[in-house]
C-alpha cells in the first residue's frame, strides 16, 4: 500500500469546519455600523468558532454505510430542525421517501441532498459521498440569524441568514452541493485544510457545487452562470453571489460586505495567515482553471471536465498536502489516462497555463 493510501486508510482525523461563507466576509460584517448586521455576524462567528473547537474525531474508513437491507444506489436522506438552537441534529422532520411538508427550507434541503447524490451516481457511479451508501443527514433552522452553512464531518447544517445580508442558505442548490462535496473530499483525497491544499479543498467544493446546479438545470458549460451562491445575498447587497468561477473577484462589491478579494491567477495570489492561509480566497485560481477547461471542452461540464477532477480526487495518488502544481499535474495525468493525449489533455494544460500554474 502506498503512503498516501495508508495514511487515509489507517487514521482517524478531526474533520475541519467547512463553512460556505468565509471568515473575511463575516469579519467585515461584524464591524458594520448597522447594529443588527454586526450582531448577526458576531453571533455567526462565535458559533463557527465553537464548531471548529468542538469537533470530535471521526474515522472515515469504516464509517456507517448503507445497511444490507437497503437497496444500493439510492439516497437515504434525513432532515432535522434545530428550531433556532445549536443542538445537532435536532428534531427529525423528514425522512427518505416522505412527501414534502409545509416548510420550504426542509423541502429544499431534501431536494439538494438528492440532487448531489444523483449527480455522483449518474455521472460517476458513486453511491453517496463515501461510495458506500452513506446516509445524508441535514439540519435546518440552525441558531438565530445564523449566516452560514457547513459540513461538520458527519452532516450538513444550514442557517436561515439574517435577512439583511444573507437569505436562507438552502436557497442556492450549489451551496448544498458545495458543502456535501467537502464530505466527498473527506472520503477521498482528504486535502489538508490550510494554504494551497485548503484552497484546493474549497475549490473542489465549488466545482462540484456548480456541477450539481448545472446538472439540475441541464445546462451546458456555456449556459451556466458559474456563480457560487447566487440568490443567497439579500436585495440590499450590491453583488450577485459569494464567488464567481468565471470572473474571480467580481461576485460582490458592497459598502457593508466589502469587495470580493478572490484572484483568478497566480499573479494575484494572496499570502495571508487568516482564513487558514486564505483557503476561501485563493480557491479562485483553481476555480478559474476549471471554468476555462469546462468552457473550452464545451458540452456538459460534469461529463469530461468534472470526470477529470473526480478521477484525481478518487485516484489515491494525490498527497493530502498537494499544492496547486501537484493538483494541476494530477489533472493532466488523469486526462491522458482517460482520454489519451488529445483535445482534453491539451485543454487541461492550457487552462492551468492561463491561471499561471505549472502543470507539466
Amino acid at each position: 500500500m502506498d503512503t498516501h493510501s495508508s495514511t487515509r486508510a489507517g487514521m482517524s482525523r478531526s474533520p475541519v469546519f467547512c463553512g460556505i461563507v468565509p471568515p473575511h466576509m463575516l469579519d467585515k460584517l461584524a464591524r458594520s455600523e448597522d447594529a443588527a448586521i454586526s450582531a448577526a455576524a458576531r453571533r455567526t462567528l462565535v458559533s463557527d468558532a465553537a464548531q471548529r473547537t468542538g469537533r470530535r474525531l471521526t474515522a472515515v474508513v469504516g464509517a456507517t454505510a448503507c445497511p444490507a437491507e437497503e437497496p444500493a444506489g439510492r439516497p437515504r436522506r434525513t432532515i432535522h430542525d434545530a428550531e433556532h438552537g445549536t443542538t445537532l441534529p435536532g428534531t427529525k422532520v423528514r425522512d427518505e421517501g416522505e412527501d414534502p411538508g409545509q416548510d420550504a427550507t426542509v423541502n429544499r434541503a431534501y431536494a439538494g441532498l438528492g440532487a448531489t447524490f444523483e449527480l455522483l451516481m449518474a455521472a460517476y457511479g458513486r453511491d453517496s459521498i463515501d461510495g458506500a451508501g452513506l446516509p445524508l443527514i441535514a439540519t435546518v433552522h440552525y441558531d438565530e440569524n445564523y449566516g452560514n452553512a457547513f459540513w461538520n464531518g458527519e452532516q450538513m447544517v444550514f442557517g436561515d441568514g439574517d435577512g439583511e445580508i444573507f437569505l436562507d442558505f438552502t436557497v442556492p442548490i450549489d451551496v448544498i452541493g458545495h458543502e456535501l462535496a467537502h464530505g466527498l473530499t473527506q472520503y477521498t483525497a482528504n486535502l489538508t485544510y490550510f494554504g494551497q491544499p485548503g484552497a484546493l479543498n474549497e475549490s473542489v467544493s465549488d466545482v462540484f457545487g456548480s456541477l450539481v446546479k448545472q446538472y439540475v438545470l441541464d445546462q451546458t458549460a456555456e449556459q451556466a452562470d458559474w456563480l457560487i451562491g447566487a440568490g443567497l445575498l439579500a436585495p440590499r447587497v450590491t453583488g450577485v453571489a459569494l464567488r464567481s468561477m468565471k470572473e474571480p473577484g467580481s461576485a460582490y462589491d458592497d459598502d457593508v460586505l466589502g469587495k470580493d478579494p478572490q484572484p483568478g491567477t497566480m499573479e494575484d495570489y494572496v499570502r495571508t495567515g487568516r482564513d487558514n492561509g486564505g483557503v476561501h480566497i485563493n480557491s479562485g485560481i483553481p476555480n478559474h482553471a476549471f471554468y476555462l477547461l469546462a468552457t473550452q471542452l464545451g458540452g456538459k461540464a460534469w461529463e469530461r471536465a468534472g470526470q477529470i477532477w473526480y478521477d484525481v480526487l478518487t485516484g489515491r495518488t494525490l498527497e493530502v498536502d498537494a499544492s496547486f502544481t501537484d493538483f494541476a499535474r494530477a489533472t493532466v495525468s488523469a486526462a491522458a489516462a482517460r482520454y489519451g493525449e488529445g483535445s482534453e489533455h491539451e485543454a487541461v494544460l492550457k487552462a492551468w497555463q492561463q491561471v499561471g500554474v505549472t502543470a507539466h
